[in-house]
């Protein structure tokens, strides 16, 4: 699977379970010359860069799936790919400034391969629609999440009659499908199934539910289909996706089970080693899903759980759907029930109205709970949510200067928490060789932390490590002799 993902630099990235993609300067993906002609008899070959979340990740692998089966091969080099698509994200106003540079900077490959298709995708698409075509000339085709499933019927369709294309109105559920990897020779380890999609929230702040559309839960059967399909193939991990994941089931329709439910028969699975969730919201927990993680052994002692604020009065202006307390008493059942919980969040500073006592309401919640990583940001006002317009707007200034003081407390705390791992023993899952040293293999911690392990070791080997060094937002460990889970890719010597 060959796709690049950028991440949001401002926030701190914990546990994205990719790392930051390359060549985010204005006109890095360049121009090509006649020596990036190719034969025809050559594969053809498309470029996929991921901007944001998880989801457009997932979003992107599948859109490579699609494309392989249709004879495309994923490259890493935009200058000769026959389809180039972008995948966008609207969290943020600086994510999507991102996207329109690199779109930019597509013109000069058009000018030069005018035959080669450039698409837009993601939440920027789905928001700005056909506008994005009249911005961009160069761009062919713009379409909305709930068009993957379309994108080689859509590439077809530019390549035969030369005409632009969008595709951004929402599907009923009837029309919908949930795109799945059909490529069988890019199975990744650890392999992301969506379970829904949309959120019927309408959090003040958050795009979202105009961009993925209302909430819409897939029909278990299918859900685990895709599972046994992926374990089959070699997936270990499976990491169950939705906007607000576990409201998974909420519409009691027939085909779908409770989320506590879904969680178990995932995990029974031949060949399933580890399951995870992201990301849920606070309100929608049950005490059967927090009892999940005592009773499904497979579960993943790791929560995303984002809280935004500590304010109650911040939470309200937000329309969250809960209270300080009412998060906190989450915090704390989870903890009672799964001591060994890694809970990680998302933190927004500056939001209108906040005051500095709220803020400190915030700074207090982070003492108290001490997450292990925090993705936070200052407040980024996003056209057409219910926020614009809310008085008491916090200057820019104030924002950045809340977002610097929480950054430096949450690093602290990060890097506390890491320095106490070291000495311990964790089982981790081996995704890959390590990017930075060859001698070194990368994988996963169950608390989604990345271990880098010395040693060559095959991807979806589960390893048995201590910890003897602690970095910034990583650990580095080395194998127990003698593990019975250690295979080395030289020798079992290495372990």
């Amino acid at each position: 699977m060959t796709t690049k993902l950028r991440v949001l630099d401002d926030a701190v990235p914990p546990d994205l379970p990719h790392e930051e993609g390359h060549g985010d300067a204005p006109g890095a993906l360049g121009t090509s010359d006649a020596s990036a002609y190719r034969s025809s008899l050559e594969p053809r070959r498309v470029f996929v860069d991921t901007f944001g979340c998880q989801m457009n990740a997932h979003d992107s692998e599948r859109m490579v799936g699609l494309m392989a089966a249709e004879g495309y091969a994923p490259t890493e080099d935009p200058e000769i790919a026959d389809l180039i698509v972008l995948n966008s994200c609207s969290i943020r106003e600086k994510a999507e400034h991102k996207l329109l540079s690199a779109a930019g900077s597509l013109k000069f490959i058009k000018e030069k391969r005018p035959d080669a298709v450039l698409a837009i995708a993601g939440c920027v698409a789905q928001q700005e629609g056909k506008s994005l075509l009249a911005r961009a000339p160069h761009i062919d085709i713009v379409f909305g999440p709930d068009h993957i499933a379309r994108l080689p019927e859509l590439v077809r369709e530019v390549q035969q009659t030369r005409r632009r294309v969008s595709e951004t109105e929402f599907l009923s559920r009837s029309e919908f499908a949930f795109p799945r990897l059909t490529d069988a020779s890019s199975v990744p380890v650890s392999a992301y199934v969506s379970v829904m999609k949309g959120c019927d929230k309408f959090c003040t702040f958050c795009i979202v539910p105009f961009t993925r559309g209302r909430e819409v839960s897939r029909d278990a059967a299918d859900i685990l289909d895709e599972v046994q399909w992926l374990a089959a193939r070699g997936s270990q991990e499976i990491v169950l996706l939705g906007q607000t994941v576990n409201a998974y089931g909420r519409q009691k329709r027939s085909g779908q089970v409770p989320f506590h439910e879904l969680l178990a028969q995932v995990a029974a699975i031949p060949g399933v080693r580890r399951v995870r969730f992201t990301s849920p919201h606070p309100s929608d927990f049950t005490d059967a899903q927090i009892l999940a993680f005592r009773d499904v052994p497979e579960l993943c002692p790791h929560m995303h759980l984002p809280v935004q604020s500590g304010s109650d009065d911040v939470l309200a202006r937000m329309r969250r759907g809960y209270t300080r307390a009412e998060y906190l008493a989450v915090v704390r059942r989870l903890r009672e029930v799964a001591p060994s919980v890694s809970l990680t969040t998302d933190i927004i500073v500056g939001f209108p109205g906040e005051t500095e006592k709220d803020f400190q309401d915030t700074l207090s919640l982070v003492e108290e709970v001490r997450f292990q990583a925090a993705f936070c940001f200052a407040y980024s006002e996003r056209t057409g949510t219910r926020a614009v317009g809310l008085d008491g707007v916090v200057p820019f200034e104030e924002r950045a200067r809340r977002l610097r003081i929480l950054l430096e407390r949450q690093e602290q705390i990060t890097g506390e928490w890491l320095s106490s791992m070291v000495g311990q023993r964790l089982e981790v899952l081996v995704e890959g060789p390590s990017k930075s040293d060859p001698a070194r293999s990368t994988g996963r911690s169950g608390q989604n932390r990345p271990v880098h392990i010395d040693g060559s070791f095959l991807p979806g080997t589960m390893l048995e490590v201590e910890v003897v060094e602690a970095f910034r937002h990583s650990l580095r460990a080395t194998p127990i002799a003698k593990t019975p889970m250690a295979t080395s890719v030289a020798s079992s010597s290495a372990a």
